[in-house]
């Protein structure tokens, strides 16, 4: 058996009896006027972080979900999507797309505003998504794509950016490791399928995204996530895995490189009312700016006095130099 086929089986099993340990999400369930989450929803949570981003989901926007879980991310976005199939989503597994149906129909009962037909859902796969080309305006994922292996993870990145429209965005939430993971570990298809031992280094999993062609990154959130310890796990030390919201945007690739933000910034506090790095950024007296890490490399590297860089927060909230 496949580790892809065992990933099957276990969120099978999730579907038809709710594992409410299966993911630890440590975000809070966002809580909006008129919107009820039913309990079941919460249960079937098996993501380890938000996807759901009201700055993302502006004007009505066409949204793509792929693992739909129990559907609570799938509701939250109808919240901001309430048209008749305003969100599609996928999943290869089918009792948790008839998990999902059931749980509208109590969604239903529970929100005035919600009609079931606000989300399309499709059986479908995440290498080969049965959505059009250029159709989404936002893409997401929770805790599914760090399951992956290389090759797979490749693949179902290039799907999110080839439905995207140009300057879409493709926002996810998955478990990261930035120590090295016991090939043991990586092997067992039972620990990958839970969402553990697949988990890579934050440079790699931004690497990736890069490599694909997304030329904006935003690291919204890093938050602890699981212990992998001797007392529990094959290993020799503790490994200390942690959730990592991202969005990366269809934005053309610049020529000097992505524009990563990790959530640094930039304060000008010299003499002059501004300082102009002759490179598009205009710095105000004392007042910090959000910026990329190539910018906050560039400006330290102009060797000045005036200028501090604070280091990377991991928790993004947008805007800033780019």
């Amino acid at each position: 058996m496949s580790y892809l086929e065992t990933t099957k089986d276990v969120y099978k099993a999730a579907a038809l009896t709710p594992d409410v340990g299966l993911c630890c999400t440590t975000s809070p369930i966002w809580q909006l006027p008129g919107l009820s989450m039913p309990k079941i929803m919460q249960e079937m949570n098996y993501g380890c972080g938000t996807t759901v981003h009201p700055r993302d989901l502006a004007n009505n926007p066409n949204i793509l979900y792929v693992g739909v879980g129990g559907g609570m991310e799938l509701l939250q976005f109808s919240y901001f999507s309430r048209k008749p199939s305003g969100v599609i989503g996928v999943d290869v597994v089918d009792e948790m797309l008839e998990a999902s149906r059931q749980n509208f129909v109590q969604a239903e009962k529970e929100n005035d505003w919600f009609n079931s037909n606000f989300v399309e859902l499709k059986k479908g796969d995440a290498l080969d998504l049965p959505v059009a080309d250029e159709s989404i305006d936002v893409a997401a994922q929770n805790c599914l794509f760090n399951i992956f292996k290389a090759d797979e993870l490749k693949k179902a990145l290039q799907e999110m950016y080839r439905v995207l429209k140009p300057h879409g965005r493709l926002v996810m939430s998955d478990p990261i490791c930035d120590q090295a993971m016991p090939e043991q570990l990586k092997n067992d298809e039972t620990l990958r399928a839970l969402c553990l031992s697949g988990s890579i280094p934050m440079k790699d999993y931004i690497k990736m995204l890069t490599d694909v062609g997304f030329g904006t990154i935003e690291i919204r959130a890093k938050r602890p996530y699981r212990m992998l310890s001797p007392n529990h796990y094959e290993v020799k030390e503790n490994i200390f895995i942690e959730s990592l919201e991202v969005c990366a945007i269809k934005d053309p690739m610049p020529e000097d490189g992505p524009c990563v933000f990790t959530g640094k910034a930039a304060i000008y506090y010299g003499k002059e009312e501004y300082l102009d790095d002759k490179k598009g950024h205009i710095l105000m007296q004392n007042q910090p700016l959000a910026v990329c890490d190539k910018t906050a490399g560039a400006l330290a590297s102009l060797g000045r006095v005036d200028i501090h860089i604070t280091d990377s927060t991991y928790f993004y909230d947008g805007g800033g130099c780019c």
